[in-house]
């Protein structure tokens, strides 16, 4: 079978089934998220923190029955959750897998954790199987989508998965411990040199979607991979954008979110998530 854009077959491909303890906090809480990173992309990002998964086809191959005994596993350890990184070049598989696990106990929220460029049919067929999702939504603009992850449609085709999936989990809903159980949360990627795009974005949310959405902002982009030879990307989020961005949050009065804090180093890339709640007027 030839491979497609996404550099995948129909065979499972995972880098990493792990707990991780640096999501949002009503994602890892003090349990942890069951992560499984699925190897290789539908983007091209070229700043991608994770692209030797991504782009380099760094993984292992499973069955669809070794995939359900690894959620299966994960529950057993007491997370939070299932936490399915990068799942779309492997809904199908997934959602057999997720069919197994359930019928063998799987009884913790399962999270589909995207770059939001999702078709609505595929999440269609995924209705009933998934309780959280977690997507980005990345570019206002085509020239940017097309520029930096070599699609040209981005956000036409993310903001209507985006209103999909709150159309199917509706509402966010949290247990006792302020961990999520059901619900969507917009993840965005302040880029530096670019704050106008998230400014679009921001506004696009706060006018399309209902006030009790869950926005998350994060800073902690670094350059890496190909974005160190972009002369836009070259450098990690300064102090001053950073300040606008949270300024124009405060402005926008979104009520339930988080933003994460910027470090100061480029070994702090990989977030700690100690975040402030957007504060309400």
């Amino acid at each position: 079978m030839k491979n497609g854009w996404c550099r995948c077959d129909d065979k499972i491909k995972i880098a990493l089934a792990s707990t991780h303890y640096y999501e949002e906090p009503c994602i890892s809480g003090k349990n942890g998220s069951g992560t499984i990173f699925f190897s290789n992309c539908n983007l091209g990002c070229i700043y991608c923190q994770n692209y030797e998964i991504s782009q380099g086809n760094k993984g292992k191959e499973i069955t669809v029955e070794e995939l359900a005994q690894i959620f299966l596993r994960q529950q057993e350890k007491r997370v939070n959750n299932i936490n399915l990184v990068t799942p779309t070049m492997y809904a199908k598989q997934i959602l057999e897998a997720l069919k197994i696990a359930k019928k063998n106990g799987l009884n913790i929220p399962v999270i589909y954790n995207t770059n939001g460029y999702e078709s609505i049919q595929t999440l269609k067929e995924l209705e009933g199987y998934i309780d959280i999702y977690l997507p980005d939504l990345k570019y206002y603009s085509n020239e940017l989508s097309q520029k930096y992850s070599k699609v040209n449609n981005y956000f036409e085709v993310a903001t209507k998965a985006i209103k999909e999936m709150i159309r199917q989990v509706g509402k966010p809903v949290f247990n006792d411990d302020g961990i999520i159980q059901k619900g969507v949360i917009i993840r965005h990627l302040v880029l530096p040199n670019h704050i106008q795009n998230s400014k679009n974005i921001l506004k696009w949310i706060k006018e399309n979607i209902n006030e009790e959405i869950y926005v998350s902002v994060m800073a902690q982009y670094f350059p890496t991979n190909k974005a160190k030879e972009d002369m836009f990307l070259n450098r990690k989020l300064n102090k001053k954008e950073y300040k606008e961005i949270e300024n124009f949050l405060y402005t926008l009065d979104l009520k339930n979110g988080y933003i994460q804090e910027l470090g100061d180093h480029e070994e702090e890339y990989v977030p700690d998530w100690d975040l402030s709640q957007i504060p309400q007027k």
